[in-house]
């Protein structure tokens, strides 16, 4: 109750200031709710009076998203093209600064511009940890970290910081957030997963879709669409092979895999990446009843469709015959990463496209219907009467206050797994800490896969950055003395060691693991550690969870950082005390490499879903 019943003087006192206010709710709902429809007649009125006005080679080119690498000057304005990405490594000529991607941004919008109807274009970007192509951006923890921190209001603040930042370089389009909901560990794309459970990705993802689009897609030059991704299942394909197959009844597919979809679209999402997986062998970029029966039509999806990377093209192999599979099943929109001098090229569907449409294998209606959808979604973020990309954003990327709100996700996403005789948090004024591994002073490992290039890269990745052994050493007091090595060789009588352990950096395709084992080398250095028989904090970065087997035993403490990003400062604060420890598993970490093959249930965990210590 918002008001107690005893500020009223009586019971018909109440009933009429509840009527009172229940009638001002309703009205204002619907004052609220007129405008809203007022807003959507009016788009689909100038989507209508448009459509009206374009031949068929117009209509195709908005269907087509071409890498920006593929891609000579005027193609854009000689195909009418409706959109532009950067695939993962698809770097400006000019450079990977901010206003390099600006310029080159800005090149093929204005190319758009100058076709007969103007049609602006929108420009693409897997921003799926903060604005991570981009030098000097910040790097937000992937997903599975942000899981961990289970609070919808940071992870919506975080990828509103990621929107700013898209946004500073000229682009309104991310291909965020992902939405599996990951059941085998072995793929290589568990840590762009919130977790295994449903719930949880359905109210981070939508969460996240609010971050990037605000309250409703706007003109408001950063509202950011949102593209949840990938629809439907990627997260469970058989041993978690990445593009695979996942194998399961249509019960199991719409109560593990379909909720987040659900809730991104209630959150207004206005695009979504269909999956390069397959559901019982059919692949799902041809799945007609999903694609526009289920989403489109049960869940009432007002936005479009995008294809993955080249991915109609694994269909059937015949390209023609995958070109019109996919259209006619629901795709709006096919990412095409290839130029005239490769097989299945943006030229080429062009042609297949005109062809099936003048031969009624694919419908006009089909075409109308894609282009409908595109074209809206560019009326509602006001692409057609966009300004000039506001300096001040870009010179926001990377900033001290957004550089805040990714420490804050640091700090909240770490999950402390074991901490015997109260080790953490250690003191400022410890005498000698030694601080060993490589990944300890490595930017590259410690911000994982997507992160400049496609998969990742060790060291210097992007300036800007705090490595947890440079955080250390800014968070200890000045008579403290911090010793580095990679393999203990500096750590001479310490008082204490943090081992920093972990996986090297991955991304898609490459990043599938047959056994998920802690790596040999990284065992054996906990074990060193832990012979010098003082306390033994490890600290371990990694995409999933890991087999720790005995080096669990060997540590004193044990942290799972995941990927945390840039801002090593937040792991700084949470092992100095400054902050405590708040992240939960959003995964269950296996106890066995076979528990994880076989899917046993029988073996009991090594820790729960929802498991993290707070001291």
């Amino acid at each position: 109750m918002l008001l107690h019943a005893s500020m009223f003087q009586s019971q018909k006192h109440l009933r009429l200031t509840s009527r009172c206010l229940f009638y001002g709710f309703f009205t204002s709902f619907a004052l609220t709710l007129r405008g809203v429809h007022a807003a959507d007649n009016s788009t689909d009125s100038q989507v209508e009076s448009l459509l009206s006005q374009m031949t068929l080679d117009e209509k195709i080119g908005q269907m087509v998203q071409v890498d920006s690498s593929a891609l000579a000057t005027g193609d854009v304005q000689k195909y009418f093209l409706g959109s532009v990405l950067s695939g993962g490594s698809s770097d400006p000529a000019a450079g990977n600064s901010p206003q390099a991607w600006l310029n080159s941004v800005t090149v093929f919008k204005n190319e758009a511009v100058q076709t007969r109807l103007k049609i602006p274009l929108i420009y693409g970007i897997d921003a799926v940890h903060g604005h991570n192509n981009i030098e000097g951006a910040v790097i937000f923890p992937h997903h599975i970290g942000l899981g961990a921190t289970r609070d919808p209001k940071l992870i919506q603040q975080a990828e509103h910081v990621t929107a700013e930042e898209v946004a500073g370089t000229g682009i309104r389009w991310a291909f965020a957030p992902c939405l599996a909901v990951v059941q085998d560990e072995h793929w290589g794309r568990t840590y762009e997963s919130y977790g295994e459970d449903p719930g949880l990705v359905s109210e981070l993802g939508a969460a996240a879709v609010r971050g990037f689009q605000g309250k409703q897609l706007s003109a408001d030059p950063i509202s950011v669409l949102a593209c949840a991704k990938h629809f439907i299942g990627d997260g469970g394909t058989k041993g978690g092979v990445d593009q695979g197959n996942t194998v399961c009844d249509e019960d199991t597919l719409r109560r593990l895999y379909l909720p987040p979809y659900r809730a991104a679209i209630k959150a207004g999402v206005g695009s979504i990446m269909v999956s390069y997986s397959s559901w019982n062998g059919a692949r799902m970029h041809g799945n007609k009843y999903l694609l526009t029966d289920v989403l489109k039509g049960e869940l009432g999806f007002k936005g479009f469709l995008v294809s993955d990377w080249a991915a109609i093209d694994q269909i059937s192999g015949r390209y023609q015959y995958d070109v019109q599979q996919s259209i006619n099943a629901g795709l709006d929109m096919i990412m095409i990463p290839y130029g005239p001098n490769h097989r299945n090229n943006f030229v080429e569907f062009i042609t297949d496209l005109k062809e099936l449409v003048a031969e009624a294998k694919v419908p006009q209606a089909r075409i109308d219907d894609a282009v409908r959808r595109i074209l809206r979604i560019k009326f509602q973020l006001g692409l057609f009467h966009e300004a000039a990309t506001d300096p001040k954003l870009t010179e926001a990327i990377g900033s001290p206050e957004h550089r805040a709100v990714a420490r804050q996700c640091v700090r909240e996403s770490l999950v402390l797994l074991k901490n015997d005789k109260h080790t953490l948090p250690l003191s400022k004024t410890i005498k000698h800490l030694a601080v060993v591994g490589e990944a300890a002073d490595d930017l590259g490992v410690q911000c994982g896969g997507w992160t400049i290039d496609w998969q990742g890269r060790k060291g210097t990745v992007t300036p800007g950055g705090t490595t947890l052994l440079a955080a250390i050493r800014q968070t200890v007091s000045p008579g403290t003395t911090v010793t580095y090595s990679a393999d203990m060789s500096g750590a001479v009588d310490p008082d204490a060691i943090i081992v920093v352990v972990g996986e090297q950096p991955y991304a898609e395709m490459k990043g599938d693991r047959k056994s998920l084992s802690l790596s040999a080398e990284d065992a054996a250095l906990i074990a060193k550690a832990k012979a010098t028989g003082v306390p033994v904090i490890t600290i371990l970065y990694s995409g999933r969870p890991l087999i720790l087997d005995a080096a669990l035993d060997a540590s004193d403490a044990f942290v799972a950082a995941w990927l945390p990003g840039t801002e090593g400062m937040g792991m700084a604060d949470v092992l100095f005390g400054d902050a405590k420890f708040k992240g939960k598993l959003s995964r269950t970490w296996p106890r066995s490499n076979e528990h994880i093959a076989t899917g046993d249930t029988s073996e009991e965990p090594l820790f729960k879903y929802g498991f993290g210590l707070t001291d």
